[in-house]
C-alpha cells in the first residue's frame, strides 16, 4: 500500500528550525510514512499467513476476535496517509522546482504527478500483481492501492492548475460527499459499468483476453484525499510550530466531525449497534467502510494521521531516524516485503508442510505481529542500503524506485 515520493519532494521549506527536521528533508513525514508501512506489513503478514481467518470489509464484528479486528483496523491508516502524502509531496516538489511562481510550481507538480502516476499504474499491473500471485497469466487482476495512488496522481496532475482554494473545495466535496453516490449501481454488461466500477462501485471488469479485473480500490474518494494533501502543502512552507498547530486543529476537527456523522448512524455506513459488551460495541462503532472509503473512514484515518504527524514533528530527529529509513524508500520497501512474504510462505510449506489447506498458517494474532517485526529487520537494512545507492545513481530509472 505505497507510492514513490521523490527525495526532492520532501525538501524542507520551513522558515524556522524544527527538532524534527534534517538538513534537507522533513523527517517527521518520512517517519509517519515508515510507521504506516510497518502497519501495512502486519496486515500483509495476516493475508499471507492467517488465511484461515481472513477478515472481510466491512468486518464481521460478531464473528471476528477483537485482537484480529484491531489488527486489521490499525492497517486502515496506511492508504489514506500515503495518498494524502502524495498530494503533499507534489506541492513540495512543485515549490522546489518552480519557486514562488504559482504557475511554474503547478507545471512542475503536474509533470511529476503524471509521470509517477503512469509508472505506478504499470507497476500495479506487472510487478505488484506478480508479487501477490506468482502467476504470469492470472485469471483476475486485482487493482489495489498502487493502482489507486497512480490514477489519483494523474487526476491531481490536472487539478493542480486550479487555485489552491478550489483544490481544497474539490477535495472536501469528494471526501465528504461521495457517499451520496452510493445508491447508484450499474450492473455488468450495462453501459458505463467499467467506468463506474473504477470510480466508485467495487466490482469486476471483463478483459478482452478472457481474464477480469477487480477494482479493489475504487478511485473517486482517493482523488479527494490527494487533493486535500496538495492543498495543505503551504503549511509546510511556514514555521514548524504553525504547521503543527494546523495539523492538530485538523486532526481534532476531523475526529469531531466523525463523532457527529457516526452517531447519526446512517450516512455512508452500515449502522453500528450496541453489542453484548463495551468492546463489541466499540468494534461495531469503529467498523467503517474501506471499499470505497466512506466519509467516516477518511475522517477517522486522516484525523489520526494528522495528529500523528503533529506529534512526530515534536520529537527529536534521532528518535525518528529508524522509521525515516523505511519512509525514505517506500516503493522499494513495498516491493521487497511483498516478494519476501510470498517466498517465506512457499518456504514454510516446502519445509514444514501445509497446516491450513494448501498453506502454512500462523497459530494466532500474536504471531502475526511477531512475524512482521522479524521480517521488518532485513527490510530495514535493505532500505538503509538502498537509499544512498539511489541518491548516488545517475541512472534516470532509479528515481522511480
Amino acid at each position: 500500500m505505497l507510492l514513490h515520493i521523490s527525495y526532492a519532494a520532501d525538501t524542507m521549506l520551513s522558515t524556522a528550525p524544527s527538532p524534527a527536521l534534517s538538513s534537507n528533508r522533513i523527517v517527521a513525514i518520512d517517519a509517519l510514512r515508515g510507521l504506516v508501512m510497518l502497519l501495512m506489513m502486519v496486515d500483509h503478514v495476516r493475508e499471507f499467513f492467517f488465511i484461515h481467518a481472513q477478515v472481510s470489509d466491512p468486518m464481521d464484528v460478531q464473528a471476528t476476535q477483537a485482537s484480529l479486528f484491531f489488527t486489521r483496523l490499525s492497517a486502515h491508516l496506511c492508504a489514506p496517509v500515503f495518498v494524502a502524502l502524495t498530494g503533499l509531496a507534489a506541492w513540495l516538489y512543485g515549490r522546489k522546482q518552480g519557486g514562488e511562481d504559482p504557475r511554474a510550481a503547478a507545471r512542475a507538480a503536474s509533470g511529476f504527478l503524471f509521470k509517477r502516476g503512469l509508472f505506478l499504474v504499470f507497476l500495479e499491473l506487472t510487478f505488484v500483481s506478480f508479487a501477490w500471485t506468482f502467476d504470469l497469466t492470472p485469471k483476475t487482476y486485482y487493482l489495489q492501492v498502487i493502482w489507486a495512488i497512480g490514477l489519483s496522481m494523474i487526476a491531481l496532475a490536472a487539478l493542480v492548475h486550479l487555485p489552491r482554494a478550489a483544490i481544497a473545495v474539490v477535495g472536501l466535496v469528494i471526501v465528504l460527499g461521495h457517499n451520496l453516490l452510493d445508491p447508484i449501481s450499474i450492473a455488468p454488461g450495462q453501459p458505463g459499468h467499467a467506468l463506474w466500477a473504477i470510480l466508485h462501485d467495487r466490482g469486476f471488469i471483463d478483459l478482452p483476453w478472457g481474464a477480469r479485473a477487480r477494482t479493489s480500490y475504487p478511485l473517486l474518494p482517493w482523488i479527494g484525499v490527494a487533493a486535500l494533501g496538495y492543498a495543505i502543502g503551504p503549511w509546510f512552507a511556514a514555521t514548524w510550530r504553525d504547521r503543527r498547530n494546523r495539523l492538530l486543529l485538523t486532526g481534532v476537527g476531523a475526529l469531531t466531525l466523525l463523532l457527529l456523522l457516526r452517531n447519526l448512524n446512517g450516512y455512508g455506513e452500515t449502522p453500528w449497534v450496541h453489542g453484548p459488551d463495551a468492546v463489541r460495541t466499540a468494534m461495531s462503532w469503529l467498523n467503517v467502510t474501506k471499499y470505497p472509503p466512506s466519509a467516516d473512514f477518511l475522517l477517522l484515518t486522516l484525523g489520526v494521521g494528522a495528529l500523528l504527524l503533529a506529534g512526530l514533528e515534536k520529537l527529536p530527529a534521532r528518535l525518528l531516524a529508524p522509521l525515516a529509513v523505511l519512509g525514505s524508500a517506500p516503493l522499494f520497501f513495498y516491493l521487497i516485503h511483498l516478494y519476501g512474504l510470498h517466498l517465506l510462505q512457499l518456504a514454510a510449506v516446502a519445509t514444514l508442510g501445509p497446516n491450513q489447506g494448501e498453506v502454512w498458517s500462523l497459530p494466532g494474532v500474536w504471531a502475526i505481529w511477531l512475524t512482521a517485526a522479524l521480517v521488518a529487520i532485513p527490510c530495514w537494512w535493505a532500505c538503509r542500503w538502498f537509499g544512498p545507492v539511489k541518491r548516488a545513481s545517475r541512472q534516470p530509472w532509479m528515481k522511480y524506485l
